[in-house]
């Protein structure tokens, strides 16, 4: 069947006047085609102060501070060691001197207390003290006489005193003490007996005459 002039057709799209339309659903083509590949330089990388996300940076590290932490601690316990070393030195070294090196005309600031004595504090004589050395006898060598021999050659202390201050043989304040070796320190080598006046009250100035 044909269609009368100057009516549409009855079924179909009517006529566009653009043209052919594309069919429902369809796109109209791309006038602009993709560019070629590496047309273009990709896009540049983030910079290094941004992070991708869930990224921490490490903690920084403490090693100066804890070596200066370990060198301070280190300094302090040098510090205690040299001022306890000298506060020990002064409280129990200065004039102490083993008891076998004392001498004749020596005073000592305290008698000693111990019956095993190892080492005496000495004073100035001038200053108040306690004991003075009037006499150091030595004994002959050989083996260890025994108790008895020393003992008899203790008593040898008192006319060496009455030589060194005959008027301290009639001052009642005037003791004697006697220091001699046991047959420990004589395989050591000590051989003195040490005669010591003591001193009760102590006094300043020698004894000796």
């Amino acid at each position: 069947m044909t269609t009368p002039p100057g009516n549409p057709p009855p079924y179909g799209q009517p006529p566009s006047p653009y043209g052919a339309q594309p069919p429902y659903g369809g796109q109209p083509s791309n006038p602009y085609p993709p560019p070629p590949s590496g047309a273009y330089p990709p896009p540049p990388p983030l910079p290094y102060s941004q992070q991708p996300s869930g990224y921490f940076p490490p903690p920084k590290s403490n090693s100066k501070k804890t070596l200066f932490i370990v060198l301070g601690v280190i300094a302090g316990l040098i510090v205690l060691m040299i001022g306890g070393g000298v506060a020990l030195y002064l409280a129990f070294g200065q004039g102490t001197v083993t008891a076998t090196d004392v001498e004749m005309g020596d005073c000592l600031s305290e008698i000693p207390g111990d019956t095993r004595v190892l080492t005496v504090k000495t004073i100035d004589c001038g200053e108040p003290h306690a004991g003075e050395v009037f006499a150091v006898l030595q004994m002959p060598g050989g083996d260890f006489p025994g108790q008895p021999a020393i003992d008899t050659y203790a008593d040898k202390c008192s006319p060496e005193l009455a030589s060194y201050a005959p008027s301290a043989m009639t001052d009642d304040t005037v003791q004697l003490y006697v220091l001699y070796p046991t047959a420990e320190t004589w395989e050591q080598g000590d051989r003195a007996v040490t005669c010591i006046a003591t001193l009760d009250p102590p006094r300043s100035g020698s004894i000796k005459d």
